[in-house]
């Protein structure tokens, strides 16, 4: 299992190495894919992935990418609430066929996978983009790995004993230390290209310490959705990882606080 699951990584890093270096249309289509892979990930769980309301939300998930990428950030929220009329119509049209948890779940699917997502290809355009785009794996990622050694060392007190049991204060501690950490050492070798911070170590260290704080977050929600609905992974698409969701459920909350986090230290640090 741990062959399958090096395996499997060492692929996905490979992807997301190759999508974050070339940017542009081909990290825009990736993240739509892994929204759209997540989204129908989400709505299998309550058995609806193939239905109307799923359907509108993958064609609305498309169409808010479309305007992400045109840049056309004014029409992104006429989109949610258009989006919102139609999958409404949807449900008042076919009554009873649909319930109100599903329209409910479908409408939370597109922003908890697809809005939060489409903050990476955000922050790829945004200036220096091409490094900071990776602070979103620093916060996730690295905090993950960081908490993990950190709670095999010293963890003794539970974070969240029913939802995961085996993550430690002490574990979370050392994650959110090792994230700010790593982005330091990070800023420090990247520094001459970092030109949108005035002291791009000091903000390097506090993005990587806040969103791998915020990372947490993310994973023990994901851990919380499939505790309640009681399933151990959300698909098999990445052997010995789960499903996309599963990979990426720290990185979808993270996504949006980097990028607000970078937009508030440029002047903050200035």
């Amino acid at each position: 299992m741990f062959s399958v699951r090096l395996r499997s990584g060492i692929i996905l890093m490979a992807v997301a190495i190759l999508l974050l270096t070339l940017g542009g249309p081909v990290m825009l289509i990736g993240t739509l894919l892994v929204s759209l892979i997540g989204m129908y990930e989400l709505y299998r769980i309550p058995g609806f992935q193939k239905k109307a309301p799923a359907v509108i939300s993958y064609i609305a998930a498309c169409l808010y990418f479309a305007l992400v990428y045109a840049g056309r950030h004014e029409m992104l929220l006429m989109c949610i609430v258009l989006y919102l009329i139609v999958l409404l119509a949807c449900y008042v049209l076919t009554y009873p066929r649909y319930d109100a948890p599903e329209i409910m779940m479908a409408f939370f699917g597109l922003f908890y996978v697809a809005v939060m997502i489409s903050y990476m290809y955000r922050i790829r355009v945004m200036e220096n983009g091409e490094y900071l785009v990776w602070l979103v794996f620093i916060s996730s990622w690295g905090c993950d790995t960081c908490a993990y050694c950190t709670g095999m060392l010293f963890g003794k007190h539970k974070m969240a004993p029913v939802l995961s049991p085996k993550k430690s204060v002490e574990g979370g501690i050392g994650g959110v230390v090792g994230a700010g950490l790593i982005g330091l050492v990070f800023a420090a070798i990247f520094r001459p290209y970092l030109t949108i911070f005035e002291n791009p170590l000091l903000a390097l260290f506090i993005i990587g310490a806040v969103g791998g704080l915020i990372s947490m977050v993310g994973d023990l929600a994901a851990s919380a959705i499939k505790r309640y609905y009681g399933i151990k992974d959300y698909g098999t698409l990445i052997p010995g990882h789960g499903g996309i969701l599963d990979r990426f459920d720290s990185v979808i909350i993270t996504a949006p606080l980097v990028y607000y986090l970078i937009l508030a230290l440029q002047t903050l640090l200035s």
